[in-house]
């Protein structure tokens, strides 16, 4: 069994607060994990590099993201997510999410 944690309170609250068919996508991507690990391959989930992950839920509303890296334990760690309104990750939330893997690390 794995453990979600969030990065803060801000960011768990960050994620409660996804549009409601993202959200739910959400919860059911973070109860296969819980419930089978950090296995999932696309089109749920995706390798950023260097630990970095991101789950890929969809609703009605359209597309979140939810940046989370994995530490000993079979800890989840989400650290950052957003609604995707481009194509492409925008590069700031992605400096949000690596900074913020660092300091859940140790690193930063």
């Amino acid at each position: 069994m794995w453990t979600i944690t969030y990065y803060s309170e801000a960011t768990r609250q960050q994620v409660a607060r996804l549009p409601a068919g993202i959200l739910a996508s959400y919860l059911r991507l973070a109860a296969a994990m819980q419930a089978h690990g950090v296995d999932l391959r696309m089109p749920h989930s995706r390798a950023m590099g260097n630990g970095l992950f991101e789950l890929r839920p969809r609703g009605p509303e359209g597309i979140g993201r939810v940046f989370y890296c994995t530490q000993v334990g079979h800890r989840i760690v989400v650290l950052h997510s957003f609604v995707k309104k481009a194509r492409e990750t925008p590069e700031a939330e992605l400096r949000i999410a690596r900074k913020r893997m660092k300091e859940v690390q140790g690193n930063g």
